[in-house]
């Protein structure tokens, strides 16, 4: 379990607020920093979130930072923040080995397109986060910071793990089923994936393009909605079509207008551990007449069933070679995911494709009448034992839709550990779903909203 710190440490610090004492030059870029690195020193060899830190580079850039603010130049929003940056996605001069020995050494040449978006914001790049192997179910070395003994979740654990841990204030995700969601529900943070086709991609594993989603853990709603800096066209990620921004002037709006919730266990209810239907029946009764239950149609639990024939198909095809040039260096789980995926026939492929627009059509009346469907992040509690990531199946069906998400650390378990409540919203409305976000955090933990 992660040290205890004490209120005053600067890494207690959400991004938002970090960035403001910066801007404001009541704390330096080079302290926060220093403070994360001490943070990683003392904390890493136990918790393993970090598979590549350059505590050199990291200072030169902060101190770059402090320098800019005092030449008076202009601040990004990420200005002097330290972030993680998940090891599936490219960093200059960094080694991104995309959780597999067998890309030990290697150094990309240029940062991905969110990298470079986040150093043009001000942030300042900390290091790599541990992922599974090719960001798949094989699980890492990552430890639960609540408790060690328990997952972190995958494929993101080592982000999710780092800002759960006060390492890093905010990290970057991806997720082609459940690897933000779980993740952050199982570490109790708040974990954000955007609508899809929101963040590029250039220079980021090629999973199952399908699929494949980049998103951001962090402490609280507001560092959330900074994953706007990322978003928008880079010209070369052709399925970026959507900009679902900006995102902080509507979160941070005020008042924050009270919803209408749509409860729902998702096809994966049966799934859901007694602890969980607990903590969700008593979430209802504090929301009262904000929330409603509503059943879903059978035909969206099939969508688990459809989402992991494209990802199969889609990952034979674009990881299918670590498989063939290396076998034995490659996990059975890996493996297994090749051979199944080779053996999709292109209609069923296509046909399970298909349904992912049917689906999301068939769930706009519910938007039109709710601003977010309620339901749980993950079955229960981070399972006990290493060798799992967890069940990633209350995200199949917003994840195969292209669905903005979040999960929000709201609830815990029977051992007290946490459950996160994932509210889910209309493709392109990120913003609405995070206004939603703040005012069901504030009602259930501060009661303010009404």
């Amino acid at each position: 379990m992660a040290e205890r710190i004490q209120p005053a440490d600067p890494v207690t610090l959400t991004a938002r607020e970090a960035a403001r004492r910066i801007g404001s030059g009541a704390l330096s870029s080079r302290a926060l920093v220093e403070a994360c690195l001490e943070r990683i020193a003392r904390e890493d060899e136990s918790l393993r979130a970090w598979k590549f830190v350059d505590p050199e580079k990291a200072l030169a850039e902060a101190d770059e930072r402090d320098q800019r603010r005092k030449r008076g130049l202009p601040l990004g929003s990420l200005h002097g923040v330290p972030v993680g940056i998940k090891d599936i996605i490219d960093v200059q001069g960094m080694p991104t080995t995309n959780g597999t020995a067998v890309d030990e050494g290697r150094r990309p040449e240029a940062d991905a397109t969110l990298v470079r978006r986040l150093r043009q914001a001000g942030a300042v790049i900390l290091g790599k986060t541990v992922t599974t192997e090719l960001a798949y179910y094989q699980p890492a070395d990552t430890r639960n910071p609540h408790d060690p003994e328990r997952t972190p979740g995958g494929s993101s654990s080592g982000s999710a793990a780092a800002v759960a841990a006060h390492m890093v204030p905010l990290a970057v995700g991806t997720q082609t089923h459940g690897s933000v969601i779980r993740p952050a529900a199982f570490c109790g943070v708040v974990g954000f994936k955007p609508t899809y086709g929101a963040i590029p991609r250039t220079g980021v594993l090629r999973l199952a393009p399908t699929l494949d989603q980049v998103g951001v853990f962090a402490r609280s709603i507001e560092d959330a909605a900074l994953a706007e800096v990322v978003m928008g066209a880079d010209g070369s990620d052709t399925d970026v079509r959507e900009y679902p921004g900006p995102l902080t002037g509507t979160t941070l709006s005020e008042p924050p207008v009270a919803p209408d919730l749509a409860f729902t266990g998702s096809p994966a209810w049966d799934r859901a551990e007694e602890g969980t239907e607990a903590a969700f029946d008593e979430l209802r009764e504090a929301l009262g007449d904000r929330i409603e239950a509503m059943e879903m149609p059978e035909v969206f639990a099939r969508a688990r069933g459809w989402l992991d024939a494209v990802m199969r198909a889609e990952m034979a095809r674009n990881v299918g070679h670590y498989v063939d040039r290396y076998p034995d260096q490659m996990s059975d789980k890996l493996r297994e995911l090749v051979e199944e995926g080779r053996g999709i026939r292109a209609p069923d492929y296509l046909a399970a494709r298909d349904m992912s627009t049917v689906l999301h059509e068939g769930l706009r009346p519910i938007f039109h009448r709710f601003d977010a469907i309620v339901t749980p992040a993950v079955p229960g509690e981070a399972p006990v034992g290493l060798d799992t990531t967890g069940d990633p199946a209350f995200c199949s069906l917003w994840t195969f839709c292209g669905l903005p998400c979040l999960s929000l650390p709201l609830l815990t378990g029977p051992n007290g550990l946490p459950l996160g409540v994932q509210l889910v919203g209309q493709r392109g409305q990120d913003a609405r779903l995070l206004r939603t976000a703040r005012w069901l955090v504030r009602q259930l933990t501060e009661g303010e909203a009404t």
